[in-house]
């Protein structure tokens, strides 16, 4: 599994959004700038997170993004499986939630890459957006592509 950059600068743009909550619209153009991502490309982004409830936003003038929601109630693993459309560590069917394959019972490794999944999962789901905040009074994350 390899989270792509689409699930990377979510994180980013939700982890800013939270850092910077003072119950204003936070505008794109704000974030875009501290997280040094092209505006148009995070724009793709915050319309996925705002359809799917987690983002709020508003447009015109005081216009912007906000959560929905505390950060302790976003979980790494939710917003990851909504920009990746999943966290399958393969492509094999027996792990998919919509799909079943009919070897899964005989194959030999699929408890290998259960387990896996299971794990990861886990792992994601078990770690909050509250939990990647900085410390109070460091500054904003300026994580670079290899990050």
């Amino acid at each position: 599994m390899m989270v792509s950059t689409k699930g990377r600068y979510a994180l980013r743009v939700m982890i800013d959004l939270a850092e910077h909550d003072d119950g204003r619209f936070i505008p794109l153009k704000e974030i875009a700038a501290r997280q040094g991502i092209s505006e148009k490309y995070l724009e793709s982004i915050v319309k996925l997170l705002a359809r799917s409830g987690d983002l709020f936003g508003m447009r015109g003038k005081g216009g912007g993004y906000r959560l929905t929601r505390a950060p302790e109630e976003y979980t790494v693993g939710s917003i990851l499986r909504l920009t990746e459309g999943g966290l399958v560590p393969v492509n094999c069917q027996g792990l998919s939630e919509t799909e079943r394959c009919g070897r899964s019972a005989d194959c030999p490794t699929f408890p290998l890459w259960k387990g896996l999944d299971d794990v990861v999962n886990q792992y994601l789901d078990g770690i909050t957006l509250a939990e990647l905040l900085p410390p109070e009074g460091e500054r904003s994350c300026r994580c670079g592509d290899e990050g």
